[in-house]
């Protein structure tokens, strides 16, 4: 079971969440509440930086997608900002991608040779 450090700060725009660690099945219910303190506020935008986390789950990937439902429903967006490649990969294989917006990508794995463009 991965620990997963969660915390979230008043922003310009709206709340901002920051993730680290590993989020799966036994960190989804700290995950969902915290997600829940978020809309329960009011917010309309919700931006959440991943860089720091190093896995997700299905069930994590659930929270993040139900999130970004309700406040796309609302006219607001769940920003994903530096999903690393693993958790961006999951994002996009279970459609969440289609709920969220992702900006940048998380730091390059090792092996990765340089690339042409940001």
């Amino acid at each position: 079971m991965g620990v997963l450090k969660a915390s979230a700060v008043a922003g310009d725009s709206g709340p901002i969440v920051t993730l680290s660690g590993e989020a799966d099945w036994s960190s989804a219910a700290q995950l969902s509440e915290l997600m829940n303190a978020q809309l329960s506020g009011g917010a309309r935008q919700v931006r959440i930086d991943v860089s720091g986390l190093r896995f997700a789950d299905s069930a994590a990937v659930r929270v993040l997608a139900l999130t970004g439902r309700a406040l796309k429903q609302r006219g607001g967006k769940l920003i994903l900002v530096r999903p690393q490649p693993a958790v961006a990969r999951v994002l996009e294989l279970m459609g969440a991608d289609q709920l969220l917006v992702v900006q940048g990508g998380g730091p390059p794995a090792a092996g990765d040779g340089p690339s042409g463009s940001g």
